[in-house]
């Protein structure tokens, strides 16, 4: 009895990890799709070229696959926990930064904002499917990876409904500010709820 009232509580609190997990992969998808929906209002305040857009687009993706080749092994040395707030302290604070570039760095300022924000959310999906290695037997591991990965096409669907009526509210800036917030927010949760299996 007392083994079945255990389980129980472990199979509850996986599936919070599981749901942090879930929200971690949404904002990470919301945060990278900002500068997509707001790419019509940011070429015509700083006047980029298509070549311009490229070039911050092309620097997230560089970045991304430039992240994906060490940071799964931070996350192994120092542990899911530890490895997955480095990923999104990281690109947390890079969003923000999109928030502070101004004209006359513009071009500079987004290359190395993209550029951050790739390196930190590069970390996303080896900490995601490490947690749930660690925390899911291997009969319930495809449906937590699929539970979590779903987050992926809530964050890009949610991103355009969103940030158009952020960005005429408050601004543009307000909407990479809050989804950095955000992350920020998760962190705290992330932190106080998390242990390792052990």
């Amino acid at each position: 009895m007392n083994d079945i009232s255990t389980n129980e509580k472990i199979g509850h609190y996986r599936y919070r990890i599981l749901a942090l997990v879930f929200m971690a992969t949404t904002i990470n998808y919301f945060d990278r799709s900002i500068l997509g929906v707001l790419a019509p209002t940011l070429q015509d305040l700083f006047g980029w070229t298509n070549k311009d857009y490229a070039a911050i687009t092309v620097s997230f993706k560089i970045a991304y696959g430039l992240g994906l080749l060490f940071m799964g092994g931070i996350i192994d040395r120092f542990g899911t926990k530890i490895g997955y707030t480095i990923s999104i302290v990281t690109w947390s604070i890079f969003g923000m930064l999109h928030a502070a570039i101004r004209q006359s760095i513009s071009l500079a300022g987004f290359i190395t904002a993209r550029f951050g924000l790739g390196i930190g959310e590069s970390g996303n999906f080896p900490a995601a499917i490490k947690t749930v290695a660690e925390w899911f037997p291997k009969r319930e591991r495809a449906l937590a990876i699929g539970i979590f990965n779903a987050g992926s096409n809530v964050g890009a669907v949610v991103a355009p409904l969103l940030v158009p009526w952020i960005a005429l509210t408050w601004g543009w800036q307000e909407a990479f500010l809050v989804t950095g917030a955000l992350g920020l927010v998760w962190l705290v949760f992330w932190l106080s709820i998390y242990r390792e299996p052990e």
